[in-house]
């Protein structure tokens, strides 16, 4: 197992931790983690991280997608499709990839080939969140979009999308407008319902009707939501504190206190015998807590990390060799808002889905893995990292033999 986080020093932390042998009278068993990685493939601080049974993705404001190869340890290239900063990746599966930027743009990647499937324009505004439906059939997105702000009378208020996409066939599948600025969207385990994260607010909304079936409010602004099971949220925000809430009877089940500064991302996920949560905050620390079965209990702490970075993101790469089981029941098929609804979420797209689904269709220019430019060109493709700095230094050492000839 192995902790990924990354910075805004624009570096990759990895940890390997692992459980420590049970001491006699010791009631919960302790982890261990030694530093496995640091690695520095970004020019910016990492927003994004991303993690399948083999490899690591993060995604920066330097605009690029970084690939790492967990299983022998090596950089693997880099995606520059994106023009702005990477906001959010998502994996379904080990097959595919989805990523979302300030562009506006939702990517379908094929995560064998690297190609660029589907280049969908999801907002004419950031994505600023996206989450993939159990199915695979189905993205949720959140993003700004200034072209409908100028309709509203403040300036100062920015209509948000929630958009719901056909990943199948790239088009949108209804459009819902929210008049603040919604920040985080998660789907459920088994995708029958999804949240919405506004500010401090958390709107559980049902899938069947597309309509808030409750809400639920945080402390302090929510920077990251994790379901623990189909009704139980955890959430965490610009403060200390963890809490998990019942999405079905909108009550707070329990609070701890996590670390020592604001929390800026969480993972939960199952393995034998432990159902554990792990958070990363600004104070530098990466924390595993292992869940009770009552969550109305606190978790205990398993293990920290001090990384003495500023953490951004985080994400847990569990090596599939071991006996790892699924802790999310089953998939639901997505069953869409009913037909009165949709016919409505239609008619306000109007012309704007008909413009993005012109926009939308891919390039399927495949990867060009032979590429000698010395800079990374916007498309569809995988760059070698160690190639790029190889073609750069020989550029170099080309310009400074013409600039000795000159002086000769």
């Amino acid at each position: 197992m192995e902790l990924v986080a990354g910075c805004y020093e624009q570096v990759l932390f990895g940890f390997a931790v692992r459980p420590e042998p049970a001491a006699s009278g010791d009631h919960e068993q302790k982890w261990t983690s030694v530093a496995d990685f640091t690695h520095h493939a970004h020019t910016a601080s990492l927003s994004a991280v991303a993690v399948n049974s083999r490899f690591v993705v993060t995604g920066s404001k330097d605009e690029t997608i970084h690939i790492y190869d967990m299983k022998k340890k090596v950089d693997h290239g880099a995606l520059v499709h994106h023009n702005g900063t990477i906001t959010c990746l998502k994996f379904h599966g080990n097959r595919h990839l989805i990523s979302g930027a300030e562009d506006g743009l939702i990517c379908v990647w094929d995560a064998k080939k690297w190609e660029c499937l589907k280049s969908i324009k999801a907002h004419k505004g950031h994505v600023t969140f996206l989450s993939v439906h159990p199915s695979g059939k189905l993205a949720l997105s959140v993003g700004t979009d200034r072209t409908l702000s100028k309709k509203v009378t403040m300036p100062s208020v920015s209509f948000l999308f929630c958009r719901t996409w056909n990943l199948v066939e790239g088009r949108s599948a209804f459009i819902k407008n929210i008049k603040q600025n919604a920040h985080i969207v998660e789907w459920s385990p088994r995708g029958e319902k999804y949240v919405v994260v506004i500010l401090n607010k958390i709107d559980v909304y049902q899938l069947d009707t597309a309509s808030v079936s409750g809400t639920v409010t945080n402390e302090k602004r929510v920077s990251s939501v994790t379901f623990l099971s189909e009704s139980v949220l955890a959430v965490a925000g610009d403060e200390e504190v963890v809490r998990f809430f019942d999405c079905d009877s909108l009550t707070r089940l329990c609070e701890f206190k996590a670390h020592d500064n604001r929390i800026k991302d969480m993972f939960s996920f199952e393995i034998p015998e432990h159902h554990v949560i792990v958070t990363a905050s600004s104070d530098g620390f990466i924390k595993m807590w292992k869940l009770k079965e009552d969550k109305r209990v606190p978790p205990s702490l398993l293990c920290e990390v001090k990384t003495n970075a500023r953490l951004t993101c985080l994400g847990v790469w569990l090596d599939r060799a071991t006996d790892t089981k699924e802790s999310l029941p089953p998939a639901a098929e997505p069953s869409l808002v009913s037909k009165e609804e949709s016919q409505i979420n239609k008619k306000e797209a109007g012309n704007l889905v008909q413009e993005e689904e012109r926009q939308s269709k891919p390039n399927m220019k495949k990867c060009d893995l032979t590429d000698d430019s010395n800079k990374p060109t916007k498309g569809n493709s995988l760059v070698s990292t160690k190639k790029r700095k190889t073609v750069e230094m020989l550029e170099k050492k080309k310009r400074k033999k013409k600039k000795i000839g000159v002086i000769q």
